[in-house]
């Protein structure tokens, strides 16, 4: 079977097995390093010969997660400086001009990377998908804003990579003018942004946002004030050149220690918008990679011919509560000044959620207001815009299996879809979220509707729109929903 593919920059070699070739660790642009530090993407140096594309390639810099979620979430790390690369699983080196899907990781835009083995492309391309999953600048080095015209690295790197996929899938049996682009936690984020950047034009043609929506940027000053933050606890100067000075252990360390005092002192007047969103770092309305919050973007026109399908899973913060016992810890009072803090009515909200949840802790209903804030809500504010504002197809769904982790607590919790996605079940890694049986169905149903709404734009079931909002739910019996939490749904109107 040939494994050997010429790209525009040179030769590369790939590994056969089971009608399936993979190619991995394909620099898409040259390593983010030296005179590159801080610059958008520059170009690969082509080469002569045959480059072997058997093992993954370097990862960005990035620190370990925290306990519990170091082992939930098993992080891959391969240490080089030629981390912008990618991989590529395909079952056809001809001109079969296949469907293409464009993985982007999560990781809160601090973590992850394309090499986890849940993201093996191998049973995409089984199913006539050329999958490809991408590496992109992280933390500082990705999202850094100083105020100095310099922006949204690693968005940049997300768009060269697709720039590169344009210029380059036909030879791998995908067809560039079909190209899907998917993502979970900040790669569904990403989704959402390339939608409303000017640069991703015309690079995909449908785009699924899992997990991850519109709403999920910062403006130029809230960035710019934990850029100087950082800058303060590094012990230099708010400039590039500054921040590149330090080594690269102590400015991933840095940016832990960031995350650390937002969760343990979210004050607003030292953190701006990102106190609530407590993560330092998300892509950057600067006016000009990104001109405004993508869900205003949609509702303006952007992504008008692109097809999208827009979810979250039903329990999404009961990853960040119930490990740690977090979710315990919750009291009545502690509930109401969160509620408040979103601008929500107190005791309407409290009989909205309870009349759902009758028999639901103080800690269980906190869970459910923060998922429906930082990601439900989100989404279908985004499928909203898109089918109201556009011809292109508008699919909603939701994840909604419970694994018996944690004494069956976990729920349906933030990243537990994706080896489903991926029809990856027997892959190492998520059985701390999953437990060790988890349904081989509920797979099949997802997988085969990423399928083929990458194929043609339709994942198997109604568009969704305001009248009747038809979502998927995804469970061990999958089923069509109209309006899901509905009530909640309304209690959010004006406010998210």
């Amino acid at each position: 079977m040939q494994t050997v593919v010429r790209t525009r920059q040179g030769a590369v070699e790939g590994s056969a097995a089971d009608g399936v070739v993979a190619f991995k660790g394909i620099s898409y642009a040259a390593p983010p390093f030296g005179p590159n530090r801080f610059q958008p993407p520059q170009p690969v140096e082509p080469w002569q010969g045959v480059r072997p594309a058997l093992n993954y390639g370097p990862t960005a810099p990035k620190a370990p997660y925290f306990p519990p979620f170091d082992v939930l979430l098993p992080e891959v790390t391969i240490p080089g400086e030629d981390c912008l690369n990618l991989n590529i699983w395909t079952p056809d080196l001809g001109s079969a001009r296949l469907p293409v899907m464009v993985w982007i990781h999560g990781g809160a835009f601090l973590n992850g990377s394309g090499s986890w083995l849940t993201y093996d492309g191998t049973r995409f391309a089984r199913d006539g998908i050329v999958c490809v999953t991408i590496n992109y600048r992280l933390g500082a080095d990705g999202f850094l804003y100083l105020g100095d015209g310099n922006a949204n690295l690693g968005m940049l790197d997300q768009i060269a990579a697709l720039m590169w996929v344009q210029e380059n899938i036909a030879a791998f049996g995908g067809d560039p003018n079909n190209v899907t682009v998917f993502g979970e936690s900040a790669g569904g984020m990403s989704v959402a942004a390339l939608l409303a950047m000017p640069a991703a034009a015309g690079l995909f043609r449908r785009g699924i946002a899992q997990s991850g929506a519109g709403h999920h940027v910062y403006t130029a000053e809230t960035a710019e004030r934990v850029g100087r933050i950082l800058a303060e606890k590094l012990g230099v100067e708010p400039t590039r050149e500054a921040i590149a000075s330090v080594p690269i252990n102590r400015l991933v360390q840095a940016q832990q220690e960031l995350r650390v005092e937002m969760s343990r002192n979210p004050d607003p007047e030292r953190w701006g918008e990102a106190a609530v969103n407590g993560v330092p770092f998300l892509p950057v309305i600067d006016g000009e990679t990104l001109p405004e919050r993508p869900v205003d973007a949609m509702a303006a026109g952007a992504g008008a011919n692109i097809d999208v399908l827009v979810g979250t899973n039903a329990d999404e913060f009961r990853l960040y509560m119930v490990p740690q016992g977090t979710i315990h810890a919750v009291n009545e009072q502690r509930l109401s000044a969160a509620i408040a803090g979103y601008g929500l009515p107190v005791a309407e909200t409290l009989a909205t959620y309870c009349a759902a949840r009758p028999d639901a802790t103080p800690g269980e209903l906190l869970v459910a207001i923060i998922t429906d804030w930082f990601f439900r809500i989100p989404a279908i504010r985004m499928a909203e815009v898109h089918a109201q504002q556009h011809a292109a197809g508008t699919y909603m769904y939701e994840f909604a299996w419970n694994p018996p982790t944690f004494d069956g607590k976990l729920g349906a919790c933030h990243a537990l879809d994706v080896p489903f996605i991926f029809d990856n079940l027997d892959k190492k890694g998520f059985e701390g979220l999953m437990g060790t049986n988890p349904p081989q169905q509920v797979a099949d149903a997802m997988h085969t509707a990423w399928v083929g709404f990458a194929t043609n734009g339709n994942p198997g079931w109604p568009q969704y729109e305001p009248s009747r909002r038809a979502t998927m739910r995804f469970d061990v019996t999958s089923e069509v929903v109209e309006d899901p939490g509905s009530a909640e749904r309304v209690l959010w109107e004006g406010r998210r």
